[in-house]
């Protein structure tokens, strides 16, 4: 939960008073500054662990499924088997959209970006939500089932609205993994295909303070209702810094075409200081813990497609850029290629993000409600002081 004392130390901890006197500068980004204390999710970037409400990410991607996880984020633990049936079982009620937002999403230009429109159809939904501004657990848990629900939903029905489709209704009985394929496609998934989906919604559920998750807080802790708080956290994830990564990387191994072209067209890429989507990350100094699965099935949905190449490709990349930079994959490196082999739209890789972070949003958001503080940090003034006002005949 956020407490004043952490809040506060976004000015305390970088505008601290050194020996001499001055101010210390602030970092670019909020780097390394701590703004929050929350028990969800934890990123020890040095060793390269991830975990949620103490579980770490390779259990959960061994032996988890998205609705436990979704549970576990909400609650601080997994369910019994009584309550992931509950919870199964109230997530299928609610897997329907209000004939007025469909309504709405029929009109929205066939060339929208997805995110765009992902944006604007939660928006609406908040209108259609009996218990959208009563903020206590117990309604604000309501409404976060309803948008894990619909969020699946509404990105298929993006896919296949703008492709002059009708939406295809979700299956009883199904997860959200193999709901949202069969969804997207109008056929039920192969089975592999489906766990694979389900891992990939787990390894991108939360990641502690990220930029769309912090949002999220932001917006929760002016006590708006958690659709203006996720639609806030959408447009965040929209940004090409935040979301997005993944589709440029499979541009990147589009471009390439070959692994043979592999070393070639990255010398050319460093030597013109491109940047290389995919490595890297603010808080990892090691090997990011999603990428080792993703690498896994990255491998796997090119081999099973009969199509190799792509997970060829970043392998050599992958150990050109550690030979030449020293840098590792992050979670976008991989997941894009296991989309594409999918048949996912490259388009749709960043509303599939948030079909998976939505648990993660929610849960910070229903943290923010239990112990909420007004998020109201201090800036670095750097402009001029003492300015004399000038009328307007004499500038």
């Amino acid at each position: 939960m956020f407490s004043q004392t952490k809040l506060e130390g976004l000015r305390f901890m970088d505008k601290e008073e050194n020996k001499t006197g001055a101010a210390a500068k602030s970092p670019a980004g909020l780097e390394g500054v701590v703004a929050a204390e929350s028990s969800i999710g934890d990123v020890d970037g040095m060793r390269g662990v991830l975990i949620y409400q103490g579980l770490n990410i390779h259990d959960l991607a061994e032996h988890s499924n998205f609705e436990e996880t979704v549970f576990l984020l909400w609650h601080g633990r997994l369910p019994k088997r009584d309550e992931l049936d509950a919870l199964r079982a109230e997530l299928a009620s609610d897997q329907k959209l209000p004939d007025e937002v469909l309504s709405l999403m029929r009109s929205f230009p066939h060339d929208a970006e997805p995110m765009d429109s992902l944006r604007t159809a939660v928006s609406a939904l908040g209108f259609y939500d009996r218990d959208a501004r009563d903020l206590s657990r117990e309604a604000a848990l309501r409404t976060a089932t309803r948008l894990t629900a619909q969020f699946p939903i509404v990105v298929a029905c993006i896919e296949r609205l703008r492709k002059g489709l009708e939406p295809v209704e979700p299956k009883a009985g199904l997860n959200i993994a193999t709901n949202f394929l069969y969804m997207l496609k109008g056929e039920t998934p192969a089975e592999r295909e489906a766990q694979i989906m389900d891992a990939c919604l787990i390894l991108h559920a939360d990641h502690e303070l990220n930029a769309s998750t912090f949002t999220a807080r932001v917006v929760a802790g002016t006590l708006a209702d958690m659709y203006g708080a996720v639609t806030a956290a959408i447009a965040a994830l929209s940004g090409p810094l935040h979301g997005g990564a993944n589709t440029n990387v499979m541009k990147m191994l589009l471009e390439i075409e070959s692994p043979e072209r592999a070393e070639e067209w990255l010398k050319d890429a460093l030597a013109k200081k491109k940047k290389i989507m995919g490595f890297g990350h603010r808080v990892y100094k090691t090997e990011d813990p999603r990428s080792f699965w993703l690498r896994r099935f990255s491998k796997e949905m090119g081999e099973a497609k009969g199509e190799t190449r792509w997970f060829e490709i970043l392998e050599r990349l992958r150990q050109l850029m550690f030979r030449e930079k020293k840098l590792y994959p992050n979670v976008d490196y991989y997941s894009g290629s296991a989309y594409y082999m999918m048949g996912i739209p490259l388009d749709l890789f960043t509303p599939i993000f948030a079909v998976s972070r939505i648990a993660g949003w929610t849960g910070h958001i229903l943290e923010q409600y239990a112990n909420n503080r007004l998020i109201r940090p201090r800036a670095e003034y750097v402009g001029p002081r003492d300015v004399p006002y000038v009328p307007i005949n004499e500038r």
